[in-house]
């Protein structure tokens, strides 16, 4: 499977079975950052991460405070898709990161929407 990638009028395929989706909150301007993993054609996310608390974001009490973040495992199952939208109010798009290491940016213009899914060829159909 790959992760597909679908953003203005443009799908792109990464040959990748986990990635990192990071963001800066637009009140807080902390980072958030989530881990996923593709498993088959399902995301399924396997740890958040906030630099801090505040407006909008409430750490789940199994989160652990370490190297300056509050990091935990969400109690959520796979997901067909990852719908993201850009509101233009964020201080930074969002950053997607497969273990290569080659991030991209994002939902850099408001209102610009991204959508991820796991695919064996990426057709939009799914």
């Amino acid at each position: 499977m790959m992760l597909c990638i679908a953003t203005a009028g443009t799908v792109a395929a990464l040959v990748a079975s986990s990635f990192t989706l990071s963001w800066t909150h637009s009140v807080e301007h902390t980072q958030w950052r989530e881990s996923w993993v593709v498993q088959g054609d399902r995301l399924q996310v396997v740890e958040a991460s906030v630099e801090g608390s505040g407006a909008g974001i409430a750490v789940p009490p199994d989160a652990v405070w370490a190297d300056g973040r509050w990091s935990y495992r969400p109690a959520l199952g796979p997901v067909p898709s990852l719908n993201l939208a850009a509101s233009g109010m964020t201080p930074s798009p969002w950053t997607l990161c497969p273990p290569d290491g080659q991030c991209l940016t994002l939902g850099a213009g408001a209102g610009e929407a991204v959508r991820l899914w796991a695919g064996a060829d990426c057709d939009q159909s799914q």
